[in-house]
């Protein structure tokens, strides 16, 4: 990835500014998406509790075979 995709946060991390938001997709389509935009070199991935479809993120994160540090997770906390 050039660097001009990448933003160095606050603590040295480096973060993709390009990922694949995961909202309004069933879990099926979740699992198919993340899978090929990982596939296709997306390294940032954005979920929440709510969209109802972590479990099927986290399988397609497992089969990409990519390792977890290899991939910016962001997710949501509920407001309450």
């Amino acid at each position: 990835m050039s660097q001009r995709n990448i933003v160095t946060l606050n603590n040295k991390v480096e973060m993709p500014v390009v990922g694949i938001g995961t909202f309004l997709l069933n879990p099926d389509e979740a699992e198919a998406s993340v899978l090929n935009a990982l596939k296709g070199g997306y390294r940032l991935i954005d979920t929440a509790n709510a969209y109802v479809n972590e479990k099927a993120v986290g399988r397609a994160m497992k089969k990409s075979g990519i390792p977890r540090e290899g991939i910016f997770l962001e997710t949501k906390i509920w407001p309450a």
